[in-house]
């Protein structure tokens, strides 16, 4: 194809009244930089400790040095995209996800190894934003709702990830050691620099915006104090204990500032004025919550129990939870069509609490078809879940803040995740035995009995009955009524 050719297709106009399908290439390029970088260092983590000398205590921050980047990150970026548009922060988070994979591949220690992951958290936080603000900016192009399939598609590829993230891992370590894993996303990068400068739309600046600096319409303090709110809280769940206990001080100290700062701001990071009156959002942050305590739970809590306490290989432990991760892609890509929302969310509760209550029935002889069973049950809710938070903040969350409020949605969800790891520790304080995930499946009961409930009380889900519909104002207002 010629180069005339090539410019002549990129600067062609999208259908008047069809979703641009060729957005769905950055879209979704930019929604698995997360989920692959959370599961390709699942297998790397033993290796890496093996080359510095670091105990299992030190290669955890691996892991939560990008759950906590992103867990602040992802609101920060989905705001700058609600002001600047999608383009220049995709390309920007693009770029630093390069970087971090260079200075992963260079690492010549564990500490350098953990700012590459810090860093890597903050550069994939503009996907997943970026993506829900191209959804309704076409939504609003057309006028006509974007089509399911496309939320769909995101959330089934984001779970296809977690599918191939360990094996991919396991196939990049066999090939070039675990350097090759942090070193993947210089190519994963480059690709999404091409795509994204090819295929995402040129935002314009608001007026405001192009005539002042970009701090004037940022509400730099209310970052800063949200962000510190969130360090203290992940720090604890980390380390929880009375040795810490100021950092749940400084926790609410900082949330008490943020709450002041925001009820002053001309133009708040994010208008707590706004999402007080947004009782189903607020709710739907809540069940993300939830779920991700339990979904996380038996990503890693339930795993370390397969290798310990039923005594699987790591490879065999891995193929007892292919069953969940296939499940929830073939039940996402069955029902992702399907506009209803309350519908998806009481039977994945259900489908949480029959899986948590099948973990009771484990024990170190269980034989290896109640392994898949359990499997399979959790892959309904792995497959119904994430799929209608996603639909739920789109159709509740405020058009004009959809980048911020999608941010948030993935916050809530890494603050699950961190809530999780701090259960299995509690439980599972020297090995991952059999009593300890009986413990926490009482504690797992409990969080999905919640996250039922309050599933089944939210009467503003039943509003929600086709992609042409959303939760207007008023019945945000009147939802608890």
């Amino acid at each position: 194809m010629t180069l005339k050719a090539i410019r002549s297709r990129r600067t062609e106009s999208p259908p008047r009244d069809a979703f641009d399908r060729r957005l769905l290439a950055p879209m979704i390029l930019g929604a698995v930089l997360n989920p692959i970088n959370s599961t390709l260092v699942s297998v790397s983590l033993v290796p890496i400790g093996a080359a510095f000398g670091a105990p299992p205590s030190q290669t955890a921050w691996l892991v939560s040095g990008l759950y906590l980047a992103t867990s602040i990150g992802q609101p920060v970026v989905g705001r700058l995209i609600d002001l600047y548009g999608p383009r220049r922060l995709f390309l920007a988070g693009t770029l630093l996800v390069g970087i971090a994979g260079l200075v992963g591949l260079l690492a010549p220690n564990l500490g350098v190894l953990v700012v590459a992951r810090v860093l890597l958290g903050f550069g994939t936080c503009a996907g997943y934003p970026a993506a829900m603000y191209l959804i309704r900016s076409e939504a609003e192009r057309t006028g006509r709702d974007s089509p399911a399939a496309v939320l769909t598609a995101i959330a089934i590829s984001t779970q296809t990830v977690a599918v191939i993230g360990p094996s991919l891992g396991g196939l990049l370590i066999a090939v070039g050691g675990w350097r090759a894993t942090l070193a993947v996303n210089i190519p994963l990068a480059a690709a999404g620099l091409i795509i994204g400068r090819l295929r995402l739309p040129k935002t314009p600046l608001p007026e405001r915006a192009a005539s002042e600096r970009p701090a004037a319409r940022l509400d730099l303090p209310g970052m800063a104090l949200f962000a510190a709110m969130l360090v203290a809280v992940l720090l604890f769940l980390m380390s929880p204990g009375s040795a810490h206990w100021y950092l749940p001080v400084l926790a609410v100290a900082a949330g008490a500032g943020f709450a002041l700062r925001e009820s002053r701001a001309v133009e708040p990071f994010i208008d707590l004025g706004v999402f007080g009156g947004n009782l189903p959002l607020l709710l739907t942050y809540a069940r993300a919550l939830l779920a991700y305590v339990v979904s996380y739970s038996f990503l890693y809590g339930y795993t370390e129990w397969l290798e310990e306490g039923r005594g699987l290989s790591a490879s065999q432990a891995g193929l007892a939870q292919l069953p969940l991760f296939l499940t929830g892609i073939l039940v996402a890509a069955a029902t992702g069509r399907r506009a209803e929302i309350r519908g998806k969310l009481i039977v994945g509760a259900v489908g949480q609490v029959t899986a948590c209550a099948m973990l009771l029935l484990l024990h170190p002889g269980s034989p290896v078809w109640l392994l898949v069973a359990v499997a399979l049950v959790c892959g309904i809710p792995q497959g119904l879940n994430g799929l209608a938070l996603q639909n739920a903040v789109y159709y509740q969350a405020d058009p004009a803040r959809i980048g911020s409020s999608a941010g948030l949605l993935r916050t809530f969800s890494y603050l699950g995740a961190m809530i999780s790891s701090a259960a299995g520790g509690a439980f599972f304080a020297h090995r991952a035995d059999t009593g300890g995930l009986h413990r926490l499946a009482w504690f797992l009961l409990a969080v999905a009995g919640v996250f039922l409930a309050i599933t089944v009380a939210d009467r503003s889900l039943r509003r929600i009955r086709g992609s042409d519909q959303r939760v207007t104002p008023h019945q945000r207002n009147g939802a608890d009524r």
